[in-house]
């Protein structure tokens, strides 16, 4: 946590030291202390004698004279103050959440969502290029990314009122959107860091998961960006929200993973064949995910916090940063 020194007001500080002077000085020798910073103003701090608080010289003295209590004041009042910066921070993230929740809708969820994805899945922990650097807006022709223009667009409507009082990147306006598209629809709140720094060019292509993929090959790919077969099965828990045919598109929930469970696509014919991509099917048949998928069915809690987590962890992955992290 950062700290900061607050400016004091002398005068609450004169109010403090005229009630310790009657009732709870320091019992001390007079001496002198160290002048303080306050308000401006250079302090005296002095310890007094009970003899000299009764004395009329001690009220006209020029120098402010601090009992126990306007000590313990100024002691406290740096860290019951914010500091500029987080004040600036939160002004901020209070500034995009504003607009975006402007443009977003439940409808509008899964897009914004599969936005995020598509921008921090980039990611690549061998050669460390891709990651959340808000290149997707230089990758929209890209037939993996075919949809996300609309969903751009809309974000874009919000950014331009942003940018007219404080610039903010692609990378950081995706990353809240995608957390506040969460929320929306009923899923866990998930705090966002600011900072992160635009690319100027497009990410390589071929680095996302492939739709067609098996689990162990999921999970391989994955793992070159740095998440685990349990990061893996609580990121595609996202899959709940859209068209994908796990439960109601609009509500974010444990829905996806009590409906792997179930195998719909096992019966022959009708729309129940449709539920799901390949991968997801994919992920139910692996020893290793299905043990995370069953307890994400039984506790919608569990889900939430992990997810959460995962969330924070995929949008900082290969970004470059303002200020430290």
């Amino acid at each position: 946590m950062r700290l900061s020194t607050a400016a004091v007001d002398p005068s609450l500080l004169r109010s403090a030291s005229s009630f310790s002077a009657a009732t709870h000085l320091l019992r001390l020798p007079p001496r002198n202390l160290p002048a303080v910073k306050c308000g401006g103003k250079s302090l005296t701090l002095a310890s007094v004698s009970a003899s000299a608080s009764a004395s009329p010289c001690a009220a006209a003295a020029p120098n402010y004279l601090f009992g126990r209590r306007a000590l313990m004041y100024m002691a406290t009042a740096s860290f019951l103050l914010p500091s500029p910066s987080f004040a600036a921070a939160t002004d901020e993230m209070s500034l995009l959440q504003e607009e975006i929740r402007k443009v977003l809708s439940k409808g509008k969820a899964a897009g914004l969502l599969r936005l995020v994805f598509h921008d921090a899945g980039t990611f690549d922990k061998g050669d460390g290029t891709g990651g959340m650097n808000g290149s997707i807006v230089y990758e929209l022709d890209r037939p993996e990314n075919m949809g996300l223009k609309k969903s751009v667009n809309i974000l874009g409507k919000a950014k331009v009122q942003v940018d007219a009082i404080r610039p903010v990147s692609w990378a950081d306006f995706i990353a809240v959107a995608g957390a506040e598209a969460v929320l929306v629809c009923g899923g866990p709140k998930i705090p966002v860091q600011l900072g992160r720094v635009d690319a100027k060019v497009p990410d390589p292509e071929g680095k996302l998961p492939e739709e067609s993929l098996d689990a162990t090959a999921m999970k391989q790919c994955f793992q070159r960006k740095g998440f685990s077969a349990q990061e893996l099965v609580a990121l595609s828990g996202a899959h709940t929200l859209g068209s994908k045919g796990f439960g109601n598109p609009t509500v974010f929930d444990n829905s996806y993973f009590k409906i792997l469970l179930e195998k719909p696509w096992s019966s022959s014919g009708g729309m129940s064949s449709m539920i799901g991509l390949p991968s997801d099917r994919a992920l139910v048949e692996d020893d290793e995910c299905i043990r995370w998928i069953s307890k994400y069915a039984d506790d919608q809690n569990l889900f939430f916090e992990d997810f959460k987590n995962v969330y924070i962890k995929l949008v900082n992955t290969g970004a470059e940063w303002t200020r430290p992290v």
